[in-house]
């Protein structure tokens, strides 16, 4: 049987970058005949990424995608055009690297067709959806890899059920004490707590979800990195719904070891055993966890109120607090 290649295209935060990586490597893992390339966008305003290079293996390549036009792309952008500028500036050589993959396997000789690959597929990030435009030019199957669980996917198909066929504006929510019903929630959710992204009009998030949601229905399939014990509600309301593509659960996709083949590595294990040995000596269920991912970040006054309320649950903590860009600066938080 002849070869085949899957090429992966992340979101560059570092959450989207590593799972993706696991996730070739389980694949691979599994099927000696199949091949993967990931291809690495960077941010405009970084000079270098995340190095994934020793992730690479014979049969997993990585390519770091560069760009000369400069973008407005802003991570701390209010607007949801964040995701479609940074698309947008590496969409060519995404397809530049396609159209080589696929001119080769289409090229190969009849000797040789059973060493090339064919492109079987194209797996793509939840906010990569563009990327389908080139998969449908080349007539090849697209795969959503989805790093969030399963209900946020289902609240994302819900709002563009309710958006497109029953005419509601689920911005209307914002700052109510409406509780919705969702198939994929177990319980109502009161609108008040949803993400703001679903909430936010003026900024244009709500929309740039709306169309994410839409395009997800255009794909093959949605792998999702969850597992049936940890989303059982959510991962049957899905399933059971035959408006929305096959939903793959490969979960749990982790990097037990830690980092991502950055400098920080060993600074990163330390401080990981060090919470490691905090942790076991910690009374089971009893620490609160925190972590608002690589993008969350708060000003002082909202660090402070977070402090005082953690402290006044009477529980220990571990709060992965991260610091946002100095004033003016386009960038990311950091961990310094």
């Amino acid at each position: 049987m002849r070869k085949a290649q899957l090429v992966f295209v992340p979101s560059p935060g570092i959450g989207h970058l590593i799972s993706a990586v696991e996730m070739a490597k389980l694949l691979v893992g599994r099927d000696d005949r199949l091949s993967i390339t990931v291809l690495i966008m960077k941010f405009p305003f970084e000079n270098k990424t995340q190095s994934l290079s020793s992730h690479a293996s014979d049969r997993i390549r990585i390519v770091e995608l560069s760009h000369d036009t400069p973008s407005a792309a802003d991570p701390n952008s209010k607007s949801g055009s964040f995701f479609s500028d940074l698309i947008e500036i590496h969409k060519l050589r995404i397809r530049d690297v396609v159209s080589n993959i696929v001119s080769k396997s289409v090229s190969a000789s009849e000797s040789e067709s059973e060493s090339t690959p064919r492109l079987a597929g194209l797996v793509i990030d939840m906010f990569c959806t563009p990327i389908i435009d080139i998969a449908n030019e080349f007539g090849i199957p697209t795969y959503i890899f989805f790093t969030c669980n399963a209900g946020l996917l289902g609240l994302m198909f819900h709002f563009q059920t309710l958006h497109d066929h029953h005419n509601k504006d689920v911005t209307e929510f914002k700052d109510s004490d409406v509780e919705l019903t969702v198939p994929a929630f177990a319980y109502p959710v009161p609108a008040k707590v949803l993400p703001y992204v679903f909430l936010d009009k003026e900024g244009g998030w709500s929309t740039t979800f709306l169309n994410i949601a839409r395009r997800f229905r255009e794909t093959k399939g949605i792998i999702v990195n969850t597992f049936t014990e940890l989303d059982f509600h959510a991962l049957n309301a899905l399933e059971v719904d035959n408006t929305i593509p096959k939903i793959y659960h490969v979960g749990p996709v982790l990097n037990l070891k830690g980092g991502g083949g950055g400098p920080n590595d060993a600074q990163t294990s330390q401080s990981v055993a060090d919470l490691m040995r905090w942790l076991d000596d910690q009374d089971p269920a009893s620490v609160v966890f925190l972590c608002f991912g690589s993008r969350g970040s708060f000003d002082e006054d909202q660090v402070k109120e977070i402090a005082r309320a953690l402290e006044s649950c009477g529980h220990p903590f571990l709060w992965s607090l991260r610091q946002p860009p100095a004033k003016g600066k386009v960038g990311l938080p950091s961990c310094s």
